[in-house]
């Protein structure tokens, strides 16, 4: 009688440890997904430094076009001629008292002249130097040579080849005003620059 729950509980407990040593089902790691917010920032970063980049590049074009306008205009108020050129090349600069610096306004009158001369290659000029009544003449002809080699260095530093530029000193000897005074002496501190060859058919910058 003892034997059949014995046998009962045996059988039970090798069905238990049959269940518990079975190999448990394997499982699949889900793929790693890239998260779409973060595939849309990186492809807006990358668009903004694109953008970013051209945009610099546009406003240093418009910048440079801006420089060449400006100087085209101001020949451009003067006409296309030959003569019209040849006006704006012949524009005096003037200097302070006792000075050889080139001033503010007349750099930009400069500038005018070193875009006529980038335009017509076979042009040369010659600037001379000029001085108001006051000092001795030896003096004078010194200052009137300092001025002329101002312009001439202002006009080869903007990359005109300085061959093709001559300077001289008149000092005091040709005045353009008469008088005795400060304004006749404004007038006579000057540069003035004159056509050597290469000016029958000026071009336009």
């Amino acid at each position: 009688m003892k034997r059949l729950p014995l046998l009962l509980l045996s059988g039970l407990v090798v069905a238990a440890l049959a269940a518990c040593g079975g190999k448990k089902p394997e499982t699949t790691a889900a793929p790693q997904v890239a998260n779409s917010d973060s595939l849309a920032e990186i492809e807006r970063l990358r668009a903004d430094s694109i953008a970013r980049a051209e945009r610099e590049a546009r406003e240093r074009e418009e910048a440079e076009r801006d420089r060449q306008r400006r100087i085209a205009d101001s020949l451009a108020a003067l006409g296309k001629s030959t003569e019209a050129v040849r006006t704006l090349l012949a524009t005096m600069i003037h200097f302070e008292y006792d000075k050889a610096l080139i001033r503010a306004g007349d750099a930009a009158v400069l500038d005018q002249k070193v875009a006529i001369l980038q335009a017509n290659a076979g042009l040369r000029i010659r600037i001379s130097g000029h001085c108001d009544e006051r000092g001795s003449d030896e003096y004078n002809l010194a200052l009137g040579n300092r001025r002329a080699t101002a312009a001439k260095q202002y006009v080869v530093s903007h990359g005109i080849d300085a061959s093709r530029i001559e300077t001289v000193s008149y000092g005091e000897e040709r005045p353009l005003a008469q008088g005795h005074d400060e304004e006749a002496w404004a007038q006579n501190r000057r540069d003035e620059f004159e056509i050597l060859s290469g000016g029958e058919n000026l071009k336009q910058p």
